[in-house]
């Protein structure tokens, strides 16, 4: 499921890609995503902002969270976090943050503050984190994805300033101080924006939507294993 950025209000949907719904593949030995995974609102990865720090420029998306905490979260939650490190992932030449965060009412909350807690308490957890973005478009015929910092997580931090970088340029989108493309920016929260909107225009847009109907069955190839050598 993604933000859908290009359409109002900026709805969670489930990913298309070539006409049929997206599943993540299971690239053994990951079933599915191994923590929640969510996105900061209020961020942007500009696509037009070469991050110094990666020599790439931003995915033109929100951050990326991977919540490590022992609740599996509902889609669309809203949870408090705290941050505790990144992992800088290229993604077909984009760079794409991902912020390691736990939710602050985890019963170990307090037991975690930086990167090498979660080194210290969940031994080999950031590795398999590594090895799951690394592969997980290798199903899909693309090439294992790279990492800057010859994929070494940075600190609490440092992931800190990357946050608050990527709110700085979602503050030039939402103002249009920096030209956004196709992202529709329609909010009812900022009020400094031209583009936010009434409470009566937000509900006539979600009124418009069509109604949900039966799920389709999940597809049998959902729960398909891919296996092969890591490079």
């Amino acid at each position: 499921f993604q933000i859908s950025t290009k359409e109002p209000l900026n709805p969670i949907k489930q990913d298309v890609k070539k006409g049929k719904l997206r599943f993540v593949a299971n690239v053994f030995p990951h079933k599915g995503y191994i923590w929640n995974y969510g996105a900061i609102p209020q961020t942007w990865e500009d696509p037009g902002h070469k991050d110094e720090n990666t020599g790439c420029c931003g995915d033109n998306d929100p951050i990326d969270v991977c919540e490590i905490g022992s609740k599996v979260c509902f889609r669309g939650e809203v949870i408090k976090v705290k941050v505790l490190g990144t992992l800088a992932l290229i993604d077909e030449g984009e760079t794409d943050w991902k912020v390691i965060a736990i939710n602050v009412e985890d019963p170990e909350a307090d037991s975690y503050n930086d990167i090498e807690d979660v080194r210290r308490m969940k031994p080999g957890y950031l590795e398999a984190t590594v090895d799951w973005f690394r592969r997980y478009k290798v199903p899909d015929g693309k090439p294992e994805n790279q990492f800057a910092f010859n994929g070494e997580f940075k600190g609490k931090d440092f992931a800190l300033d990357v946050i608050k970088g990527t709110h700085e340029h979602w503050k030039a989108l939402i103002t249009k101080k920096t030209d956004g493309g196709e992202i529709n920016c329609t909010n009812l929260t900022v009020s400094g924006s031209p583009f936010c909107c009434s409470q009566d225009c937000a509900k006539a847009t979600v009124d418009a939507a069509p109604p949900c109907e039966a799920a389709n069955p999940i597809p049998p190839e959902v729960d398909k294993w891919f296996y092969y050598q890591k490079n």
